[in-house]
């Protein structure tokens, strides 16, 4: 049953994102949950996770998220998606997969895979 909990609880933290809200983001994060764009170095604590949401996505406009498959076994939920991300008239449809560990139903360690080129081409 934790398999199918925590891929619910994920779905919901990925359907999050449209609001672009950090504090509600960085309220699915334990409180020493850790976020790693792996493109970039993690960051550690939940209050540094809101900032770090709140600082790149400030520009954005919209956002959607779709995920083209995801799996759970245990504590580990893994997320294939497609973000479909605009600011203003820039846009950028980024492939990513998500690897999710979880603990009592928090986010404890997400790390992103993603091509950061085609994020800058289509958001410059």
């Amino acid at each position: 049953m934790a398999d199918q909990d925590n891929v619910g609880i994920i779905t919901e933290f990925i359907e999050a994102w449209e609001r672009l809200d950090a504090d509600e983001l960085a309220g699915y994060f334990a409180d020493d949950g850790c976020y790693h764009n792996m493109p970039v170095g993690p960051v550690s604590g939940r209050d540094n996770v809101r900032r770090m949401i709140a600082g790149f996505t400030k520009d954005w406009t919209a956002t959607t998220w779709d995920i083209l498959h995801i799996v759970g076994d245990g504590d580990v939920v893994i997320a294939e998606r497609l973000d479909r991300t605009e600011a203003g008239d820039k846009g950028v449809d980024l492939p990513c997969t998500g690897v999710f560990e979880m603990e009592d139903g928090k986010i404890k360690v997400w790390r992103d895979y993603f091509d950061m080129g085609t994020f800058m081409k289509g958001m410059s």
